[in-house]
């Protein structure tokens, strides 16, 4: 067993089994069944659906559904690969965590700094987007005001301990959930009946009648594969939340299985309700699909009652932005992966630097929208989208170590597992490089995307030559001797 080396003020390690023993230390463990279980439903429910399905039905047509499917069994393989690993070790630094047991330090050190661009990128985008929302009830108002009023009360609720943070994305959550129940009760009842919306015959024949499945093509189809997978980003947060649960090997299987009836459900059954009800064609850009129907079925107040949702959902994600990359800078911070200030935790079990410095770059985002056009924002959330393909591709990469260290002999492999290894890791990985070449055909901001990687490669290798020094000095010396 390491010693603690009070002194200077850290736990001195100098194995990868201390690390992973030591950068859980200080947290508690708030989390329980109720809010891991609507953490994950938050995870997977964002504005990539209440919002941008009303573009994708546009300009894909009713085959987005058979894309949210696709896209979802990925999805729920990835975060089955996380419940695995979880059922080994529990804990806050989460893939980053595995893939340095697994790997080794500098695939830990790429798994968490991609993971950070997709939540800065992603987080930069919420906050205007929450800040757009809000102008719909306060149009006069500027709209630095609302992003900044929004980004202070999230960060707020991040600081205060893991138990508020919970609290507020159950209710977040739970939010968006009871809009997608409305909608449906609403949508079924309409098709039972067999009313007309908008002069259009409801029933399964307004699919065939417009063009069937794929009134655009499959190209169509492949260009909004991106989009999907960004929507789904989120996920994986069950893994995080994990250092911090109560009796987590209990509670985590049962919200990693839940991602997969919940995603066949809410994304799959809303699109198929959707393209029923009215021609694909009719859903535009810009606007959520569920506004537009609701408001052509005349649910009264509809565009109002729908706006706090999406609200909702950008909230919810700058919430999970700044509770996931504070816990993930701080497992790359004991390491030496980044700096040793990001290590430091409140007295109520928060990890406060690396919060306020992702709010720190969400408030750059804030500042810049009134001086950046609509374009800038559409790169940097396709920007976010890569850093997700990068993080999911570690972590079936992980998986895959893991896997072989077990058939190896040299630990036991859990009981709760990801179906079909390794050929189901072969499988997600092959998806996701598919979606990354995609980008190159997504118009002029997927080219951008495109030759920002290779910028992306190179300031995380020389980030890692800078940074390399620190981690062998930790793991010969340990992390409170290394200055």
């Amino acid at each position: 067993m390491s010693q603690r080396t009070e002194s200077s003020g850290g736990p001195d390690f100098r194995s990868r089994t201390d690390l992973a023993v030591f950068e859980d230390e200080g947290y508690r463990k708030s989390l329980g069944n109720r809010q891991v279980q609507m953490i994950a439903i938050g995870g997977a429910i964002g504005s990539g659906l209440f919002l941008g399905a009303g573009g994708r039905l546009h300009s894909a047509g009713p085959a987005l559904m058979i894309v949210y499917a696709v896209a979802g069994v990925i999805a729920f393989l990835v975060v089955r690969a996380m419940g695995e690993m979880v059922m080994h070790r529990p804990t806050s630094g989460s893939f980053v965590s595995y893939s340095r047991e697994f790997i080794g330090e500098r695939s830990a050190y790429f798994a968490g700094w991609m993971y950070f661009l997709n939540w800065a990128c992603s987080g930069m985008g919420d906050v205007t987007a929450a800040a757009v929302y809000v102008k719909f009830f306060a149009p006069d108002v500027p709209q630095w005001i609302p992003a900044l009023v929004a980004l202070g009360v999230v960060l707020a609720v991040n600081l205060v301990s893991v138990k508020v943070f919970g609290e507020l994305e159950f209710w977040f959550a739970a939010i968006k959930v009871a809009a997608l129940v409305i909608f449906m009760v609403i949508a079924i009842v309409t098709l039972v009946l067999r009313t007309p919306v908008d002069g259009h015959t409801t029933g399964p024949q307004l699919i065939f009648d417009n063009g069937g499945f794929f009134p655009a093509g499959f190209l169509a189809v492949l260009m909004i594969l991106q989009g999907v997978v960004f929507a789904y980003a989120g996920v994986e947060m069950v893994g995080v939340a994990a250092g911090e649960t109560d009796n987590p090997r209990r509670i985590i299987p049962r919200a990693v299985n839940s991602v997969g009836w919940r995603i066949a459900v809410f994304y799959v059954g809303s699109v198929l309700l959707l393209v029923m009800l009215l021609p694909s064609s009719v859903y535009q850009p810009g606007e959520s699909p569920f506004v537009t129907v609701l408001g052509k079925i005349g649910v009264p107040a509809a565009a109002g009652i729908m706006n706090i949702v999406v609200l909702t959902a950008a909230l919810s994600s700058v919430n999970s932005g700044l509770y996931t990359t504070g816990r993930v800078l701080r497992s790359l911070a004991f390491n030496g992966s980044a700096p040793r200030i990001l290590s430091r935790m409140s007295r109520s079990g928060v990890p406060y630097t690396g919060i306020l410095l992702t709010a720190s770059i969400y408030l750059i985002g804030v500042a810049l929208n009134a001086f950046l056009p609509h374009d800038a924002f559409e790169i940097v959330t396709e920007l976010s989208a890569v850093g997700i393909i990068g993080m999911w591709s570690m972590i079936m990469i992980a998986h895959l170590a893991m896997k072989k260290a077990a058939d190896a002999g040299r630990i036991t492999r859990p009981a709760f597992r990801l179906p079909g290894a390794p050929y189901t890791n072969y499988i997600t990985l092959g998806f996701l490089l598919v979606v990354l070449a995609m980008t190159w055909f997504n118009g002029s901001t997927g080219k951008i995307v495109i030759y920002c990687i290779p910028l992306i490669v190179v300031a995380l290798v020389v980030g890692w030559f800078l940074t390399r020094g620190n981690v062998e000095r930790i793991k010969q010396h340990g992390f409170g001797n290394h200055e």
